[in-house]
């Protein structure tokens, strides 16, 4: 909080900002950085075994492998979140867990298993996309707008 407001505080309100600050938990910062590094670290690791799975064993080559390796990361997540796995997983390596497409296919997964008791249709349907819509929305909108400017730029500017 700047000077500024300090002074606009009441000696009661200053006397609580002071307490508030002692009993302020202390996070270790350091500490969770270097779990959701490592956390985040494994699920990239995992997501390369399953590449090289593809490559090895389907005959993918590296630029197809991509598509099949992100679909299976997706589907073990959201079987992992259904068993309750993919939430420790997350209590344990925080941002570790979100940044990675696992992060998506929990985020489409949580609503739905959160609403299930409501029935597959208003319950699951109605919100297996609350939290996920969005980005497939404005993905799909942004695709649509990067093609189409490329349409023009190939059409009237001769690239």
């Amino acid at each position: 909080m700047s000077n500024n407001q300090k002074k606009k505080l009441t000696p009661v309100q200053q006397e609580y900002q002071k307490l508030q600050k002692q009993r302020e938990i202390k996070r270790p910062f350091v500490q969770n950085c270097i779990k959701a590094f490592l956390t985040g670290g494994l699920i990239c690791l995992i997501g390369q075994c399953i590449t090289d799975f593809y490559i090895y064993y389907f005959d993918f080559t590296e630029q197809t492998a991509g598509n099949p390796t992100v679909g299976t990361l997706i589907f073990m997540t959201m079987l992992l979140t259904g068993f309750g796995v993919y939430d420790r997983m997350a209590q344990f390596g925080g941002a570790g867990t979100a940044v990675p497409v696992t992060g998506f296919g929990n985020a489409v997964i949580s609503p739905a298993i959160e609403h299930r008791s409501e029935g597959f249709v208003l319950g699951v349907g109605g919100n297996i996309f609350k939290l996920a819509g969005s980005v497939i929305l404005f993905g799909v909108f942004s695709a649509f707008v990067i093609a189409l400017i490329k349409t023009i730029l190939i059409k009237w500017g001769g690239l």
